[in-house]
């Protein structure tokens, strides 16, 4: 009797779809699981030149009040004054809103000097106040995965920095 060997051995297409499945995990799932912190420096600065806006438009559309937003080492919050002396705001606050954590290890700090610690208060124009001093051009930096610029130009204008 003559015996016919048979050669066991994967098919041309199990071996396709496993290269397209090992490809598909390295290109999305294994650098997802290899980074310390998804939280980008573009995200961060993205937020706060969010609140930065909304907070400037509550203090143009309401003049009889004013509003800080405050920066600490952990993360921002917003309050709200009924008193303004000189365009700063004066007294105990009204309301102040909860305090938005810095994720993934992110943080901001001023440009000159680096504190991490500032306020910014709006004046009646809605131009930004940083620590009793006006901006013009990068006055913070958003420090995460990298490091980026957060520009206040002298008439209020709120955006990225270069």
């Amino acid at each position: 009797m003559h015996r016919v060997q048979r050669h066991a051995g994967f098919t041309l297409v199990e071996l396709v779809t496993t290269i397209i499945l090992i490809a598909i995990l390295a290109v999305v799932v294994i650098p997802r699981l290899l980074t310390s912190s998804s939280y980008s420096a573009f995200t961060l600065q993205d937020e706060f030149i969010s609140e930065l806006r909304k907070v400037q438009i509550m203090a143009m559309n309401n003049q009889d009040r004013c509003y800080r937003l405050s920066v600490t080492d952990t993360g921002y919050q917003v309050s709200r004054f009924n008193g303004r002396y000189q365009g700063a705001c004066t007294g105990t606050p009204v309301r102040t809103d909860a305090l938005q954590a810095f994720q993934g290890g992110g943080s901001l700090a001023l440009l000159n000097g680096g504190a991490s610690s500032f306020n910014i208060e709006f004046n009646l124009q809605g131009v930004p106040i940083v620590n009793g001093a006006r901006c013009n051009g990068n006055c913070i930096s958003i420090i995460a995965d990298e490091t980026l610029f957060l520009a206040i130009e002298s008439e209020g204008y709120i955006h990225d920095g270069q």
